[in-house]
């Protein structure tokens, strides 16, 4: 019956394609996964739960700690907020001890700090926490998210059947389009499927798709989460444009495990790979530095570059692996990464392995500093486990 239930949907939805003119660039905001994860015990950690309460001081601190206005718009609820049954009229309903004004007062809360606000459901029977998802429910669950105010829906793949994600998951998008509320829609259809992934079909019908493992509070998790990108690049970058952007997962600035030449990476990386930024700490916790590199307007600049386009790397050697972004106006980011373990040296990079001609301003995007005139080649030192990321200007 499920196999019959979504062959007739796929017939009504036909050859639609997404078009609901949202993420011309990377979505940047909160959510709320890796860090918080499934905290619903509000007794032992009233402060990391997955409540209301959560939300709205991660809201109230976006505004008044600067991530706002630089463009972390998104506050991203994941898996868990929902009660373990729908009610009577078959919709999903909050948690009513952790959410007991519900979601739309929520939304109306985080929308009259200028932001905007994200749920979760799942494609399967289940969401991946063992909470009540969408697949007999799409109509009801798209229309209850747009009558709430939601900006933003993620949509995960547990509990469900290889066979029927693409049907599924233009099923769910046609319903989002159906409410003419814009959603922005976020995609896990790549992440379930281990080989030959569609990503023409993707991106037809997704703004952002997870396209690989979940990130861990782990350099190992960030530094696997980068090397699949770039072996598997040239199946990605023609799919990238604005409105359509892979999704290689949270930012773990903020967290407990990285560095801050490790933090640097991710955040360098994210931005070549023009990855939705989505922040998943406490943001009350914060340290300076961290903040710092979160609220680098020059690297968030190359993130958010109008041409939208996703980042290659162009050398992996020696310990070594230099990344290029192609930006508007023929200017280009580089990042060169050092993954030695024992001390600080020069790497380079030819413009002509970016397929580039100098000469080139090169300004130093960490540091904000211009570093002058460079007509063949650039390099730098480079701190173990590190990066120096640069934007290449070409001369008037």
């Amino acid at each position: 019956s499920k196999m019959l239930y979504l062959l007739i949907i796929s017939q009504i939805v036909g050859l639609y394609t997404l078009d609901n003119g949202l993420a011309r660039t990377p979505p940047m905001g909160w959510l709320q996964w890796e860090r918080f994860r499934c905290i619903i015990d509000c007794e032992t950690y009233p402060d990391q739960c997955i409540s209301e309460n959560l939300f709205k001081r991660t809201a109230d601190k976006l505004v008044s700690d600067g991530y706002a206005k630089l463009g972390y718009k998104y506050v991203n609820i994941d898996d868990c907020w929902p009660e373990l049954q729908r009610d009577l009229d078959g919709n999903l309903v909050a948690d009513k001890k952790r959410f007991p004004n519900g979601i739309k007062a929520l939304a109306d809360y985080i929308h009259n700090h200028g932001l905007k606000m994200g749920i979760y459901t799942d494609f399967g029977t289940l969401t991946c926490g063992g909470y009540p998802a969408s697949i007999f429910h799409m109509q009801k669950d798209t229309q209850i998210f747009s009558n709430w105010g939601v900006d933003m829906v993620k949509l995960d793949g547990c509990y469900a059947c290889e066979s029927l994600y693409a049907d599924g998951y233009k099923a769910f998008g046609w319903y989002m389009n159906q409410t003419e509320r814009p959603m922005l829609y976020s995609c896990s259809w790549p992440a379930y499927i281990e080989k030959n992934k569609p990503y023409a079909d993707i991106a037809d019908h997704c703004n952002i798709w997870r396209n690989w493992d979940d990130i861990q509070d782990s350099w190992d998790s960030v530094l696997s989460i980068i090397n699949y990108n770039g072996d598997h690049q040239d199946e990605i970058i023609p799919y990238v444009a604005p409105g359509k952007f892979n999704d290689i997962d949270m930012l773990l600035i903020g967290d407990y495990s990285l560095s801050e030449s490790q933090s640097k990476v991710q955040f360098a990386l994210w931005s070549i790979l023009a990855a939705p930024l989505f922040i998943s700490a406490d943001l009350d916790t914060m340290k300076q530095w961290q903040k710092d590199i979160l609220l680098n307007e020059e690297i968030i600049a190359v993130n958010q570059d109008v041409l939208g386009k996703m980042g290659r790397r162009v050398y992996k050697d020696n310990n070594q692996q230099n990344w290029v972004r192609y930006l508007d106006n023929n200017a280009a980011a580089v990042a060169i990464m050092s993954l030695r373990t024992d001390i600080p040296v020069y790497m380079e990079v030819t413009f002509s392995s970016i397929n580039m001609k100098g000469p080139f301003h090169v300004r130093d995007l960490f540091l904000h500093e211009d570093l002058g005139v460079f007509n063949t080649s650039f390099k730098a030192i480079v701190d173990p486990v590190g990066v120096v990321m640069v934007k290449l200007t070409p001369m008037a």
